[in-house]
């Protein structure tokens, strides 16, 4: 499990485009790494049309917006083609990741136990180290939040 404090690991998964992308090429920037549970549910498609219609202010901090689910590249692509989403997706089908950082386990779906990616968000520092984690995020104002955090740290960063 990833801690907030860690130095993220080098894990590499394909993006929506099938390219081999590894946490590490991120580093310099910024990391808003989010796990969601699933392409088109309605959910996680407000959540990334959330994260969307804030790119350009993510990208005005330095910051890329990066999803990750246990959804297939095919199911990745057609999920931004019918959205219009501007982040991006990783696969990860076989939920090592998931795992990695701790956001699969059991949760509570329409009243039962299931076991499935449980929705977090992390946000990770040009270094590659955790900043802030959020787990069981409400998908509500989460976006705006993580823009609102991102914004104390790096007007805090060039305050000092």
């Amino acid at each position: 499990m990833v801690n907030e404090g860690e130095i993220i690991p080098g894990v590499c998964l394909k993006d929506d485009t099938g390219n081999k992308v590894c946490l590490r090429d991120f580093r310099g920037n910024w990391l808003v790494l989010y796990f969601y549970p699933k392409d088109g549910t309605s959910g996680c498609t407000r959540e990334a049309l959330d994260f969307t219609l804030l790119i350009d202010k993510f990208n005005s901090l330095g910051a890329v917006v990066v999803g990750v689910s246990k959804d297939s590249v095919d199911s990745h692509q057609k999920f931004k083609k019918k959205y219009g989403l501007k982040v991006q997706l990783l696969s990860d089908d076989s939920g090592e990741i998931s795992k990695i950082f701790g956001v699969f386990g059991k949760k509570r779906m329409y009243g039962k136990e299931v076991e499935g990616v449980i929705r977090s968000t992390f946000l990770i520092d040009p270094d590659g180290r955790v900043r802030k984690i959020w787990h069981n995020v409400k998908v509500s104002g989460h976006a705006q939040e993580v823009l609102e955090y991102l914004k104390t740290l790096v007007e805090g960063k060039h305050g000092s």
